[in-house]
């Protein structure tokens, strides 16, 4: 993908990116914060991943679940440096096009109420509030807005 003199390459996560993935973590605040093991198991196939790379640097992560007809987008981070440039759309469509996404009817997701930028991400890419979890987050205390996109429809609208 070109797209603001940005080369993109999204691939499957990998154990020896999970050093560059704590990195951007780190520099996300409003994401979940996982260990070093926690992706380990992702590199590992406990979950399905995807690193974005321009260049070979890494610019951003997506971390699903698949449960049964269902996945669910655990953690997706974008350096802060490399937001608005696709990366997070690109990260989106490979998993949407993954063995997962084939396999199942929705995706869901939570995000902090308070995460605006965020939400009119996932609004753009069709995902449709579900529910609402009253103050789930601490630290800052917030609410978890549920996201649910439809693969269904999604697949029968394109």
């Amino acid at each position: 993908m070109e797209r603001s003199g940005l080369s993109l390459r999204i691939r499957r996560l990998t154990g020896s990116d999970i050093e560059a993935v704590l990195v951007i973590q780190h520099a996300c605040p409003e994401v979940a914060q996982w260990g070093a093991a926690d992706y380990e198991s992702v590199a590992q196939g406990e979950m399905a991943g995807w690193i974005a790379e321009e260049r070979s640097n890494a610019a951003g992560f997506l971390i699903v679940r698949h449960l049964v007809q269902e996945m669910e987008i655990l953690n997706l981070a974008v350096r802060p440096d490399r937001r608005r440039r696709g990366v997070g759309t690109r990260l989106i469509r490979e998993m949407l096009s993954s063995r997962e996404a084939a396999r199942a009817e929705q995706v869901t997701l939570e995000v902090r109420a308070s995460n605006h930028a965020a939400l009119a991400f996932y609004e753009r890419h069709k995902f449709r509030l579900a529910g609402r979890r009253p103050a789930y987050y601490r630290h800052p205390i917030d609410d978890a807005l549920l996201l649910t996109l439809d693969l269904k429809s999604a697949a029968g609208s394109g």
